[in-house]
């Protein structure tokens, strides 16, 4: 890959392998999970030139095994791919070489397989004991974990360098926008779809829209209840089959469920899916036949399957626009954590200052006391009144990234940058550095 400026330099690097195992490397601050090419190998790749070693590559344990290459005119090679590292992150293929993740996902699937039998009380004992352990987890980080975005900057401030120039990018969001909040319910049980209502009249009260997921083999969801939502200009998307953990067992299984989930996305207008617990396999997830996907992390070690893809703005999977969850489920936040809103509201003004997306997850059948009521109520009205929040739904996010990805920054003559594409007339291009 290479990147070149009008003055005759650029920014190269090697072609970017399929996402799997790969060692963590540090440059800088910035962690990198991808192949690096040993310097005797860099050497053969390099363009012609007076070429030399400079930033080293350091292992886990702080030992060079590589370096970045910058010649003498001003142009630098990378020894590894920042599309691999970057795709990595997002597939969270960064697990795969950790000695404990082929044992988590032994326990995650027999967990599953014995919840029905367990007494709610054990259920959360269980859960609790297990988040103990999980929130020892070193990478990614929580609540927030910046290395996708490190790794923006780092290519980013590159390619300024060797441009001489600030460079631009599409800004994430919409003009006049500068950050998404996007509300999402995820309905369990048939006490919870006969509820939609102590929800949905809070959102309303506040000028927003959310998202609503069903099951569509586990309770009954009147088509009544699916009509007002979406005449109201709400969202209705589907959340598995039997919210029993095996929809992305295997390939077979899903292919064999498939049918009916786009059956019930066919009668309900939806045209996204988030998977139970948030079970999420990166080979599977392109087989799902939707428009949009809600089933990674940006980081949470308290989920089932935890991880996270390390990042705070929407990503492909193939055809598919995943949206990161970026703020704690409730369930994990009140019962299994036993915090108030506060972390909801920091994780949020973090996401507002650096344009992120914030993406929550609330579940009617938990949020049926006047207390937790009380708390999202209290949460939409810190952020309701903010003119620069986009208050979206998942579908107008996915719509948006797609027509952000299709389109391209072109130079005036005079100077200027403007943006060729669906998204012109409502993207913004802004500048790394920032002025």
């Amino acid at each position: 890959m290479n990147v070149g400026a009008p003055n005759g330099r650029s920014v190269s690097w090697p072609a970017a392998e399929a996402p799997g195992p790969a060692p963590e490397r540090w440059l800088g601050e910035v962690r990198i999970f991808a192949e690096t090419l040993p310097d005797e190998e860099g050497r053969g790749l390099l363009p012609d030139g007076e070429w030399e070693p400079a930033e080293a590559l350091l292992d886990a344990d702080g030992r060079p095994v590589a370096h970045v290459w910058r010649e003498a005119g001003g142009s630098v090679f990378l020894p590894f791919s920042p599309d691999a590292a970057l795709v990595n992150l997002w597939s969270e293929a960064y697990q795969a070489g950790a000695r404990s993740a082929g044992a988590k996902r032994l326990a995650l699937k027999a967990y599953y397989r014995a919840r029905p039998l367990l007494p709610r009380a054990l259920q959360i004992a269980l859960r609790r004991r297990f988040a103990r352990i999980q929130a020892k987890t070193a990478f990614p980080r929580w609540p927030v974990e910046t290395a996708a975005h490190d790794l923006y900057d780092l290519v980013l401030g590159l390619l300024a360098e060797v441009a001489g120039e600030a460079v631009p990018w599409l800004g994430p969001w919409p003009a006049p926008y500068r950050w998404a909040l996007v509300l999402t319910h995820d309905v369990e049980l048939q006490e919870g779809c006969e509820n939609v209502a102590l929800l949905r009249d809070i959102e309303l009260a506040h000028g927003l829209r959310s998202a609503w997921n069903f099951v569509p083999r586990r309770y009954d969801t009147p088509d009544e209840t699916v009509r007002d939502l979406n005449e109201r200009g709400f969202e209705v998307g589907v959340h598995g089959l039997y919210h029993d953990g095996r929809d992305l067992e295997s390939r077979e299984l899903l292919l064999e469920r498939l049918p009916a989930m786009h059956e019930a996305a066919r009668r309900w207008g939806a045209t996204g899916f988030r998977s139970p617990a948030t079970h999420r396999g990166w080979d599977l997830m392109p087989l799902l036949g939707f428009e949009h996907d809600s089933s990674y992390l940006d980081t949470d070690p308290f989920e089932p399957q935890g991880g996270g893809s390390c990042t705070w703005w929407p990503f492909p999977i193939g055809e598919l626009v995943e949206l990161p969850i970026t703020l704690l489920m409730d369930h994990t936040l009140f019962v299994i954590l036993r915090r108030d809103e506060s972390v909801w509201t920091e994780k949020t003004r973090f996401l507002r200052d650096r344009g992120g997306m914030a993406l929550l997850i609330t579940h009617p059948d938990y949020m049926l006391e006047r207390e937790r009521l009380d708390v999202y109520d209290r949460f939409l009205a810190t952020f309701a009144g903010d003119d620069t929040m986009w208050g979206a739904l998942p579908r107008e996010v996915a719509s948006w990234w797609r027509r952000r990805a299709e389109s391209t920054i072109e130079r005036e003559s005079d100077g200027r940058w403007r943006v060729e594409g669906p998204a012109a007339g409502e993207a913004r291009v802004e500048l790394f550095p920032p002025s």
